[in-house]
């Protein structure tokens, strides 16, 4: 059984051949542009103690903290950029007033790859994302424009964000058909608190060879236990970009079912002599379907304390709690051909072995 009990034993990212580090650092934080992150000294004290503890997997995206996330990406790396795998996004807009700015068409891919490239100082990317699907631009032209920038050498690997399972296998599917470079890594929110994934997009994940890689693993820090019911105040449900807990209040996370989660994480926390941080994370590493869950530690504490999740060992009764208390509620089909009608119809009454993946 392969052990994650330290950062340098390393996962292989979907089916490619490239290693990570099982936990990633994501670099969203790095930067108070946004008014909530942190400042470059505190960035270089998160970075070395990742890097330095065998670390190699670094996450981040051209528009985070407004460019700043890389430029101050691109300054700690230097003197180690060989041996660190470098993932960043495109498609978000970084000028409101320009509507080709943002989306996945080829023009703002290969205007964002550019200023890229240029923020982090570097003459490649190891692992391109696409940030979210727009629902406007085709298919082909994503694939075909991805696939030309692996062949110039400026990206090496392709990945995805935040888009439906339908389209991925579409956009797999196509990849394969025209010996396009393929996606090697999606990646989608994850955690306690954000189970609904677990319906379409890790099978996809798995059937499609795809690593996970999870954003938010903690919930956006409401698995922490650092949110009470007092929290659930009708003035925090708008929330606003400039307040961190009203980031979190917006996303539709901070709720009684989510708090009722995180106080079953404190409970084991509490038991096993973990925090609860490191509790939601150790969860999230079980999936099989899962990579390297990314970490965005605000301070060098935090960073500690997250990386301290990779020695955690949850009993199966734990592990059992946790998944009663954040199972979610069955989708159609699965809800309708779990049905002991329809099973007895599929089956004829017969035990049948479920495949293994």
């Amino acid at each position: 059984m392969f052990s994650h009990s330290a950062l340098d034993n390393y996962r292989l990212l979907g089916r490619s051949g490239i290693r990570v580090s099982p936990l990633a650092l994501g670099t969203m934080t790095f930067g108070s542009d946004w008014g909530w992150g942190t400042d470059d000294a505190g960035a270089r004290q998160i970075f070395n103690a990742y890097v330095e503890a065998g670390g190699n997997f670094i996450d981040t995206a051209v528009n985070y903290t407004n460019g700043a996330s890389e430029r101050i990406l691109g300054q700690l790396m230097k003197g180690r950029r060989d041996r660190l795998v470098i993932s960043t996004k495109y498609t978000m807009a970084r000028d409101p007033g320009d509507p080709n700015s943002g989306g996945n068409h080829r023009l703002n891919l290969m205007r964002s790859v550019e200023t890229s490239l240029s923020q982090l100082d570097t003459d490649r990317i190891e692992l391109l994302y696409l940030h979210a699907w727009d629902f406007t631009t085709s298919a082909e032209e994503v694939m075909r424009g991805l696939d030309d920038l692996v062949r110039s050498g400026k990206v090496l690997y392709l990945g995805i964000c935040n888009t439906p399972a339908w389209k991925v296998v579409q956009l797999q599917a196509l990849s394969e058909l025209r010996g396009w470079s393929p996606l090697v890594a999606l990646q989608i929110e994850y955690s306690l608190v954000e189970r609904t994934v677990e319906h379409e997009l890790l099978p996809m994940a798995q059937e499609m060879g795809l690593g996970v890689i999870p954003w938010s693993p903690l919930g956006g820090g409401i698995l922490t236990g650092k949110y009470g019911r007092n929290d659930l105040s009708p003035s925090n449900e708008a929330g606003v970009a400039s307040q961190r807990k009203g980031v979190i209040s917006s996303s539709g996370h901070l709720t009684e079912r989510s708090l009722q989660i995180a106080s079953v994480v404190v409970d084991i926390a509490e038991e096993i002599g973990a925090t609860p941080s490191q509790v939601a994370l150790a969860w999230t590493l079980r999936n099989p379907a899962v990579v390297a869950p990314i970490i965005g530690a605000r301070t060098l504490r935090q960073a500690e304390d997250n990386l301290k999740a990779l020695s955690i060992e949850l009993a199966e009764s734990h592990i059992a709690r946790l998944d009663h208390a954040s199972a979610p509620e069955p989708i159609f089909p699965s809800r309708f051909v779990a049905t002991p009608m329809v099973q007895q119809l599929i089956f004829g009454g017969a035990n049948v072995q479920d495949r293994a993946y």
